[in-house]
């Protein structure tokens, strides 16, 4: 290891730190899906690497024996990274294993993933040896990994690659160091890296092992470790051997105090035997009596409120399941309780179901919040969501509006089999291709399991092919059937949505069957009309020439067609049906400057007013239509305490996965402010000047007062929500003063710009109250803490509309369902107190105003817009 006192090199087995690998980037590109292909299967075009060159995609690494062919660790993934003009992580994966615990036989395999529209599938699998087998030293610096996309696995490292050479010899001191001119070289060197060219379906990952001061050389563990106490898995004594048996093994785990030996049990996340024989024993139906007589003492009742109210989503321990099952007909009257009680549970005992289920006929009534929840996908038992839908029976056509976007997501959870194999259970089975309306009520257990035998097996009798409802499903299709304005909204929010879930194209097709004839002529009309807005975007799309001929042919088309069309049918819009277009009006639509060439066009409504309706395809506006729901949501919640922030939940509507409408409101956008005004106060001046107000800001009251609130709850909803990807072009305010979000592309703590700001809040904004100091400053300080409160206390409301999206196809969910659940609520820091909680806002606030690296991104993002214009 040395010569003299100067160390050449270091052991592996020294080196108690875990393995790292940066995964950089991807190079190369497949065959894409020809236009004709993806209209014949339409399945393919799920898979985002069939239609883009840039798809968004995962690398896993674990690391494994293939001597011994196993897993030494598990997989660690990389995070997800949307990418962009190239597929780019640069990531440094750390992997749950010591350097000194690897052998020459241990190899790093990578997995690419990718998405097919609603899982992870694999991409492709490859693997490279750790040490080097020419010297037995650790790998340093740079490599790439070549490999075609027909081979199902394997890869090879590229040779006599000079700029990975030179590169390496770069990183591992053997250039001369020229600061200036490294800087220079390295940029040159990436370059070329990124513009290698290779041929269709081959690729080249591009991964970087950690360079330390010194070469690590391999060395296998010798007897000596044993008498260093150093704890090794090879350290093991053998008794006496057994001549009808394996040798006993004994492990040496050195001192106890030095000892850092893991072992990996394969039954941890398994049921305990004997904990589980304990409960059995301990719920057995001899105690149910006397668990009626128990009362928990203060202390108790103390450990019992603080359970109830634990968030959704959590997950009890055994002792808390423990008392809440003790105490559970003491909790029979706190409608609070009542989640709890079935998360404590075991519905597959049958001692236990019968016992919780007779006990939630007499329970005191949940409330809407709580009925969410047991439609989640932690609660399958038929009766439990049968109890669930019962609930929101009571909740009015206005309050299931709001949840309706996640009650159609929630059919998703539904247990199929579990209505099949229910004693007693009833479900309505609909034949949805038969000439007239068939409904069959099937309450027989043997009779629907025959049923649903026959048609597994294909039975010829059976001509037309019938569907189950599910209870939820039954429920939403007869109020919408009920209400014109739910129904509108469930037949398009189930159109958005079949293309991923196929079971909900058959709820669409069974609601459709039993709408009347004037229903089904409004929706009809819909459909043509929606048709038509998607003609006039791929035609004024497809057109290669400036935006002014653009705007000239969506004129033309509007004349030609539009008008026609609205002369013969009136459409109550589908975007809110509330509203009845009459005319269109061409003179008023435009064409916005965008790759999508998105459309603004404006109608004349019944009322003699005008409304204006934004149109794109090629955008998948699911998730916008999300975040805007829950803005909408938020702000009645808010209301509902008598506190009006004057939000502008705009109405948006998905009437396909990469299509959709949204309201469009009379707006300015910040940087445009700025630009032509050079401050918000003179934008609201021109508007709405108040000239007997001369000492203050010469706007008028309510005008700085719609400014003020709307600033405040956006701050709250936007920072809860994580929106991402704030810049000043999508900040927007109305000649009215009210100032609103637009742009939702990346929430929930995604952001493509490096170190975002957990609350965006320009300085700009800050000058237009009157500076930090002044009187509405304190009130817009005073509006963010009373609408984070009263937010935090619907937060479990919040959290469960989110848990009913798990199933959705929104991006920043289905990257990571329940780390998207859990970054919101992280971001209500329920843990806290409520004088905590307000203390943590100013906080935020204040770092928001004094941040400087925001202000330099929205210089470079408009200098950037500046040159693409």
């Amino acid at each position: 290891m040395s010569v003299g006192k100067s160390v050449t090199f270091a052991v592996s087995q020294d080196l108690n730190v875990p393995l790292q690998v940066r995964i950089d980037s991807l190079e190369g590109s497949k065959q894409l899906l020809k236009a004709s292909e993806r209209l014949t299967n339409e399945k393919l075009t799920q898979v985002e690497s069939n239609i883009s060159p840039y798809s968004n995609m995962l690398v896993s690494g674990h690391i494994v024996d293939v001597q011994r062919e196993r897993f030494l660790t598990i997989p660690v993934f990389t995070p997800y990274v949307p990418f962009k003009g190239i597929r780019k992580w640069d990531h440094w994966m750390t992997l749950p294993i010591k350097i000194s615990q690897l052998t020459m036989t241990s190899r790093l395999a990578l997995i690419l993933w990718e998405y097919n529209g609603s899982q992870r599938i694999p991409f492709h699998s490859l693997h490279t040896s750790i040490f080097d087998k020419r010297d037995y030293s650790l790998k340093r610096g740079s490599e790439s990994l070549k490999f075609h996309i027909d081979d199902l696995e394997g890869s090879e490292q590229l040779q006599d690659d000079p700029i990975c050479d030179n590169l390496n010899k770069y990183y591992l001191n053997e250039f001369k160091s020229v600061d200036w001119l490294d800087k220079l070289t390295l940029k040159i060197l990436e370059g070329q890296r990124l513009a290698r060219v290779w041929p269709v379906g081959t690729f080249v990952l591009n991964i970087e092992f950690p360079v330390f001061d010194l070469p690590i050389v391999y060395t296998e563990k010798k007897a000596m470790d044993i008498q260093r106490n150093i704890p090794t898995i090879s350290n093991y004594e053998t008794t006496k051997e057994d001549v009808r048996g394996p040798p006993q093994v004994r492990i040496s785990l050195g001192d106890k105090t030095q000892s850092t030996l893991k072992f990996y049990d394969p039954d941890q996340f398994n049921s305990n035997p004997i904990e589980e024989k304990y409960r059995r024993l301990e719920r057995a139906a001899k105690h149910s009596d006397w668990d009626k007589q128990v009362k928990p003492n203060a202390r108790k009742r103390d450990y019992l409120n603080k359970i109830i109210n634990y968030p959704p989503g959590r997950q009890l321990t055994a002792q808390e399941k423990g008392s809440v099952w003790k105490y559970r007909y003491y909790l029979i009257n706190n409608r609070k309780a009542l989640t709890k009680l079935l998360q404590s549970t075991n519905l597959n005992e049958e001692s236990e179901s019968a016992e919780v289920l007779e006990m939630m006929d007499t329970w005191a009534e949940i409330n809407i919040e709580d009925a969410l929840e047991l439609l989640g996908p932690e609660f399958s038992n038929l009766s439990v969501r049968s109890y669930a839908v019962n609930r929101l029976k009571k909740a009015s056509n206005k309050e299931l509006e709001l949840y309706l976007l996640q009650l159609v997501q929630a059919i998703s959870f539904e247990n199929f089999s579990s209505f099949v194999d229910k004693t007693n259970s009833e479900f309505t089975i609909v034949d949805v291709n038969a000439s007239q309306k068939m409904l069959k009520s099937v309450s027989s257990s043997q009779e629907s399991k025959d049923l649903m035998g026959n048609l597994a097996n294909g039975d010829p009798n059976l001509a037309e092919t019938p569907i189950v409802i599910s209870p939820l499903a039954e429920f939403l299709i007869k109020r919408a059937l009920s209400d014109s304005k739910l129904g509108n909204y469930f037949f398009w929010y189930l159109k958005s949505e079949s293309q991923d879930k196929p079971y909900l194209t058959q709820i669409s097709e069974s609601f459709w069957s039993r709408l009347d004839s004037e229903n089904k002529q409004r929706l009809s009309k819909q459909i043509e009309f929606i048709k038509l807005l998607h003609q006039f975007c791929l035609e004024v799309k497809g057109l290669k020439d400036s935006t002014v001929k653009k705007i000239e042919l969506l004129h033309e088309l509007l004349n030609s067609k539009m008008k026609h069309f609205l002369k013969h049918k009136q459409i109550h819009l589908p975007l809110d049906p509330d509203i009845l277009l009459v005319d269109v009006l061409p003179e008023k639509s435009k064409v916005f400057k965008s790759s999508l060439s998105p459309l603004m066009i404006s109608f004349k409504t019944a009322d003699n007013s005008t409304y204006q309706l934004m149109y794109k395809v090629g955008d998948d506006l699911r998730q916008d239509q999300l975040v805007v729901q829950i803005i909408r949501l938020m702000d009645e919640l808010l209301k509902n305490e008598n506190v009006d922030l004057k939000l502008t939940p705009y109405k948006i509507l998905a009437t396909g996965p990469q299509e959709g409408a949204m309201q469009f409101i009379p707006n300015s956008t910040l940087a445009s402010i700025l630009s032509s005004y050079h401050g918000i106060v003179p934008f609201l001046r021109k508007h709405h000047p108040d000239p007997d107000n001369s000492a203050d800001l010469n706007v008028q009251n309510w005008v700085m007062d719609n400014f003020v609130k709307s600033c405040a709850g956006y701050c709250v909803i936007t920072y809860i929500l994580g929106v991402g990807d704030r810049h000043l072009d999508n900040l927007l305010i109305t000649p009215e003063g009210k100032f609103f979000h637009a742009d939702f592309g990346y929430i929930l703590g995604q952001d493509p710009k490096p170190f975002p700001p957990l609350m965006k809040l320009p300085l700009q904004i800050i000058e237009a109250f009157g500076g930090a100091e002044s009187e509405n400053y304190n009130k817009f300080r005073s509006y963010c803490f009373v609408s984070y409160s009263i937010l935090r206390r619907n937060a479990g409301l919040i959290l469960n509309l989110f848990e009913l999206m798990k199933n959705s196809t929104i991006p920043d969910i289905r990257i990571d369902p329940d780390g998207a659940i859990l970054k919101v609520k992280e971001r209500f820091n329920l843990d806290m107190s409520e004088e905590e909680a307000t203390f943590y806002f100013q906080t935020l606030i204040n770092d928001s105003v004094n941040a400087l690296l925001p202000i330099v991104i929205d210089h470079l993002h408009n200098l950037a817009q500046y040159w693409r214009a």
